[in-house]
């Protein structure tokens, strides 16, 4: 569905590792160096001059074989890596595949307890540790050992599994705590079916067991998880679904669903009914299908929106939004699950638009104002619909001495080995490890450090964690300038969207490259490659030159200027266009019924992906522009008006 996705950039980077009270270069042994290596000048001159040792490679294939639960596999390679640096990872990767089937199901009858109780004992407060004590976790639920459990649970510094989360609950219900508390706070976790693990599974009937739950509530859990084809989840939760069939003919087909369900919905209770119509109206909304506003409506005179999916909820009132029915819009929102309406801030700048359209002007600009200090598209929407200017917060210096102390973090010096390795998940994992718990100021000084070794994703991604103390420079940076300038002025193409567009992409990994074949900076697919470099005369193109920076830079910026020329300069529909393909944008534009103002527009972009891409492209290019010219651009002028058109064939890829 993704023109352009990326999925899993490589990168490269560094000698000298730190490794439990060892220092290791190119992982030999070392007890003292006088002098600690200067940081090379070029991340990219880097990578190509490191070199994988044997004992690397022995690593990385345990890491690959505990992936896949391989015990036999993982026992035989760690026993050649005896003396590894990161013997704990080593140990981690040996217990790991112990706990878990080839499923990846939790097992009750893994006998390596007194195996973990000595890692977690002897690596406590380290990364791996928390990921270790995360899979016992998930062991122990399985066991029903709730008295280890307990004691752990606490010890889970991430606390970040919708699975353990469940566990939990089901921990606390054995204890006789208020079934219906735990069975709210069950409701405000399990949001997503993706995630709704054995534990979730297991938890839903004996909350309503319990009278934690009524049965519709756990037919709606288990209805979201049908919508997204996760059936066998779903009936394990809440049984048999009276609309089961429903829900399948929607995937199916919303348009053919619908009509048959206005000529035999009669025979369902009016919940089941409402239900129905939640599901139909989605997938009508999911297709731009006009059909969508009438099931929606017709549900809504019903009523049980809280019933519905979180996707249900989200559509309903997307769909208000395309046909500006604003009472629609502000009782849908009103009526969201707390836990729906609170992930995203999407649903409090429209409520205060819907507000605003009722004549409530006061109340709307109370909505506003909790927006309008987010950095992101609806603070920036937010910030306009208060009469204020779209601003860059002061810049936060911080000392050579911050910046250079960042060096010896221990899991910076990590992460940076693991990425040299190409190990990026670990690094990252060790990387955002050592930021947990910094202030603002080391955040910046963490984030400039990374700057200045390249790791750009890094600079970006730390930076953005501040809060109250920022460095857009270091949030948006600039690098590779010196050639996307030229590139960009030569074909008159917004410098700033270029940025904010990259910055999404690959967060300005080089060598970026996802499951699909989308590769370097700018994430070209190679098809499209091909078909820009012969309409600007770009001889003896092969793909193979797609890694090369230049060439990527010019390819993608290129493609980006004809799309946006091909969708009539519209930034909205030309990012989409880069994300989702040409023709998808124009489809969507040629479902509309009237005249839309581009922020529904893009609120109303069918796939999520691509939805959020844009937000992002935009909110990023704001920024860029800001910093570069010290210009504020209007966010509304910019959306514009999306007018109904005809598609019309174009030969772009």
């Amino acid at each position: 569905m993704s023109h352009n996705l990326l999925i899993r950039p490589d990168i490269r980077r560094r000698f000298i590792v730190l490794a439990v009270g060892t220092i290791l270069v190119f992982g030999q042994s070392v007890h003292s160096l006088a002098k600690k290596p200067a940081l090379p000048k070029s991340y990219e001159s880097q990578a190509s001059s490191y070199e994988l040792t044997e004992a690397d490679k022995l690593f990385i294939d345990l890491r690959d074989a505990s992936r896949k639960n391989d015990v036999f596999r993982t026992q035989q390679l760690a026993s050649a890596l005896v003396d590894y640096p990161y013997i704990d990872y080593v140990r981690y990767f040996r217990i790991k595949p112990q706990l878990f089937d080839k499923g990846n199901e939790a097992r009750a009858d893994t006998i390596v307890d007194e195996e973990v109780h000595a890692f977690l004992k002897t690596y406590e407060g380290s990364a791996i540790a928390d990921r270790l004590r995360n899979d016992w976790l998930l062991v122990l639920g399985k066991r029903k050992d709730w008295q280890q459990f307990d004691r752990e649970y606490p010890r889970f510094v991430l606390d970040d599994d919708t699975n353990v989360k469940c566990y939990a609950l089901q921990s606390r219900l054995i204890k006789a705590e208020d079934p219906k508390v735990i069975g709210q706070e069950a409701i405000k976790i399990m949001i997503d079916p993706r995630y709704f693990g054995s534990a979730c599974q297991e938890l839903v009937p004996l909350l309503v067991q319990a009278n934690g739950l009524t049965i519709s509530q756990a037919k709606a859990l288990g209805r979201a998880a049908g919508e997204m084809n996760l059936e066998t989840i779903g009936r394990r939760m809440a049984g048999e679904d009276p609309i089961a069939p429903i829900v399948r003919a929607a995937r199916a087909d919303a348009t053919k669903a619908y009509r048959e369900f206005l000529q035999s919905g009669i025979k369902y209770s009016k919940e089941d009914q409402a239900m129905a119509l939640g599901v139909l109206g989605q997938f009508l909304a999911k297709r731009l299908d006009r059909n969508a506003i009438d099931a929606y409506r017709r549900q809504n005179q019903l009523g049980f929106d809280v019933l519905l999916s979180a996707e249900s909820q989200e559509w309903k009132v997307r769909t208000a939004l395309r046909v500006h029915d604003w009472q629609l819009v502000k009782e849908t929102i009103e009526n969201m699950n707390p836990a729906v309406r609170q992930r995203d801030p999407a649903w409090t700048y429209w409520y205060g638009r819907a507000l605003k359209e009722g004549g409530n002007s006061e109340a709307a600009n109370n909505q506003f104002r909790l927006l309008e200090d987010q950095f992101n598209f609806y603070g920036q929407l937010a910030r306009e619909e208060l009469g204020k200017p779209i601003f860059i917060p002061p810049k936060v210096k911080v000392s050579e001495q911050e910046v250079k102390g960042m060096a010896n973090r221990p899991g910076f010096v990590r992460g940076e080995r693991f990425y040299a390795m190409n190990l990026r998940f670990e690094g990252n994992r060790e990387w955002n490890w050592e930021l947990r718990g910094m202030n603002d100021k080391q955040l910046l000084a963490a984030a400039e450090y990374a700057k200045r070794i390249h790791l750009y994703d890094r600079t970006v991604n730390t930076a953005d964690r501040t809060k109250g103390e920022h460095d857009f420079a270091l949030r948006y940076p600039t690098p590779f300038k010196e050639q996307l300038g030229p590139i960009a002025k030569n074909i008159d193409l917004n410098l700033a969207w270029a940025y904010g567009l990259i910055r999404q992409e690959s967060r300005f990994i080089t060598n970026a490259s996802s499951s699909v074949g989308a590769s370097g900076l700018m994430q070209v697919m190679p098809n499209t490659a091909k078909y820009v470099a012969k309409k600007i005369g770009m001889h003896s193109y092969t793909n193979e030159r797609l890694k090369d920076t230049q060439v990527n830079l010019t390819l993608g910026s290129h493609y980006l200027n004809m799309v946006l020329q091909d969708l009539d300069g519209s930034w909205a529909l030309a990012s989409a266009a880069y994300n989702a393909g040409p023709s998808r944008p124009k489809s969507w534009r040629e479902k509309l019924t009237q005249s839309t103002e581009g922020a529904i527009f893009v609120e109303s972009i069918p796939f999520n992906e691509t939805r959020t891409y844009v937000k992002n492209v935009l909110a990023n290019a704001t920024y860029y522009s800001l910093l570069m010219d010290g210009k504020s651009t209007s966010m509304k002028q910019r959306l514009g008006t999306v007018q109904p058109k005809a598609a019309v064939l174009s030969e772009l890829p």
